[in-house]
């Protein structure tokens, strides 16, 4: 069929000078990072199924989905029409249809039925489902890393963990034994606590073999789950528990949902205010130890956490190269003029490094479920490294790519906002910059095997840039003389962010990558804009990095 072209001719003006429709594009085509990504990993074997992805993924049917999605938010419905407590969520059919494309293709089961690189697929899809429409990552992230805190209670978890290995996507709202698949939230932050969960109010009394739960929840991410973790106090202390949305005798749990929250960003998925009223649940993990379970959730969250930033700013990058190749200023394109090219030419350097550092990370996660002790103490103490670094870097990242387009990015027409919008919510969820921080510092000093493992990855690079040399002996020495305090944790965690980022760029980069990063992060007086760094970078070199698929 021949695609239907707009006119141009309006009679008091010809439009031109624009840049073409992107119409049905390939991210994984058109972007090495991520094939050599998954080449240097052990998902090696499943490349044909994240290309497949791509593919779908990039469609302009999908983007029309993920525009539809966010034009149209949830909505909230207490009562049927004849006043009976429902608690439902309505959602506009362009969500189904997303989440039924990243449920369907293993986003949140990839990892607990591939026998080996089940995390860098996770990681892969979730990767390029953000680049299309973010919000829906939320519940897929959340029902990915449910396993392992359900996991701690296998009477309790075994058949819901079944259940999200099916890999369905089923929104009906009824018992999840007679699902095709489901999926899990969290409900953990209370208004009094925030991120100090052990100051959360909600009990949990005994009924038979299960426990009936009074309180209140500030955040309950994706309320329309088929249940949640979530914590409550027992005279034990702070205990973990299940939420099922539907108790076994097939009534509705007594889980009343408030209001919807009005969200700068996430604007498809919902997230909500809850009651809990009576509300029936079943212990998970041992009495009093509610946090070290639902920790084992958080950590999962957390990988999806440091690989959305990479996501947008791939995106974003995308965007932006595209545009300035087709517009025209002062008699050249955009791309051509030197200032222009020197900004792109390091956003490529960031959003690399970003990407490379995910995947390193993806893999230790890997090597963890293979029983490898050094890959989970790494991923215990990068994690939070990345988590805030990514999340620092990805919103001056978007915002830069958005000035590229001038007005035209600010128009929501464009992707950008959505981009924008959605920048700041990794850096907030599961734990904000100054948790992440505590959290590495806490494992400097009471976890040895993790810092042992974060030295050995940095140390392993030497030898190969001068100026990373000179970066980890500076990290090494202020650990050794123990110079790193809880005041200074920020300073440390960006270091020690950036070397890793320029270890994995050293290790396994293209070397125009690897030293156009050195050069700009590590080398001579650090700056604070994009295109700041240098004047010299192999511009055209690095640009070739953002094929036009």
């Amino acid at each position: 069929m021949t695609p239907l072209r707009p006119r141009t001719d309006l009679g008091t003006h010809r439009v031109l000078n624009q840049p073409p429709e992107r119409g049905d594009r390939d991210p994984w085509v058109a972007d090495p990072s991520l094939q050599e990504a998954i080449a240097r990993s052990n998902a090696r074997g499943l490349s044909d199924r994240i290309r497949s992805f791509a593919r779908t993924c990039g469609s302009e049917a999908y983007r029309e989905h993920a525009h539809r999605a966010n034009s149209h938010p949830p909505e909230l419905r207490s009562f049927d029409r004849h006043g009976h407590r429902i608690d439902e969520v309505d959602f506009h059919p362009s969500y189904h249809a997303l989440m039924k494309l990243g449920l369907e293709a293993g986003v949140s089961a990839a990892p607990w039925t591939e026998s080996e690189g089940g995390h860098t697929l996770h990681a892969a899809l979730l990767y390029l489902m953000a680049q299309t429409e973010p919000s829906v990552c939320c519940p897929m992230s959340m029902t990915y890393a449910a396993v392992p805190a359900l996991q701690a209670e296998p009477a309790v978890g075994g058949p819901w963990i079944e259940w999200i290995r099916r890999g369905v996507y089923d929104p009906s709202s009824r018992p999840a034994p007679e699902k095709s698949g489901v999926t899990v939230g969290m409900a953990m932050t209370e208004k009094q606590g925030g991120s100090d969960v052990r100051a959360g109010t909600t009990r949990a009394v005994r009924d038979g073999e299960a426990h009936r739960l009074t309180g209140h929840k500030w955040f309950c991410s994706a309320p329309m789950s088929d249940g949640f973790l979530t914590l409550a106090h027992l005279d034990e202390g702070l205990t973990c528990f299940f939420v099922p949305r539907w108790t076994p005798d097939g009534q509705r749990n007594p889980l009343q949902i408030m209001r919807l929250k009005a969200k700068l960003g996430d604007r498809a998925n919902a997230s909500s205010e809850i009651e809990y009223v009576g509300t029936w649940a079943l212990r998970v993990g041992e009495p009093g130890r509610g946090v070290r379970t639902i920790l084992s959730m958080v950590h999962h969250t957390r990988l999806d956490c440091l690989v959305a930033p990479a996501a947008f700013m791939r995106r974003a990058l995308d965007e932006a190269v595209h545009h300035a190749r087709h517009r025209t200023t002062f008699g050249k394109r955009l791309v051509e003029h030197d200032l222009m090219a020197q900004v792109l030419a390091d956003l490529v350097v960031e959003a690399e490094a970003t990407t490379a550092l995910a995947f390193r990370l993806a893999r230790a996660f890997d090597g963890a479920a293979r029983g490898d002790e050094r890959a989970a103490a790494l991923s215990r103490i990068a994690t939070p490294v990345a988590k805030y670094w990514h999340n620092k870097r990805v919103v001056p990242f978007v915002h830069e790519a958005m000035e590229v387009h001038g007005g035209a990015g600010y128009i929501e027409d464009s992707p950008l906002p959505m981009l924008y919008r959605q920048a700041p919510l990794n850096g907030i969820w599961e734990g904000s910059g100054n948790v992440m921080c505590l959290d590495v510092f806490r494992a400097m000093v009471k976890e040895p095997n993790s810092l042992d493992a974060l030295v050995e990855e940095l140390r392993a690079t030497r030898g190969v840039d001068p100026r990373y040399d000179a970066h980890v002996e500076t990290i090494l020495g202020a650990l050794q003389r123990r110079e790193v305090t809880e005041a200074g944790a920020r300073h440390w965690v960006e270091r020690i962010g950036i070397g890793l980022q320029a270890s994995v760029l050293l290790e396994n980069g293209p070397a125009e990558v690897a030293d156009a990063f050195c050069t700009t992060r590590l080398g001579g007086a650090r700056t604070v804009t994009f295109g700041a760094g240098a004047s010299s970078l192999p511009a055209e070199r690095l640009l070739d990095r953002v094929v036009a698929a």
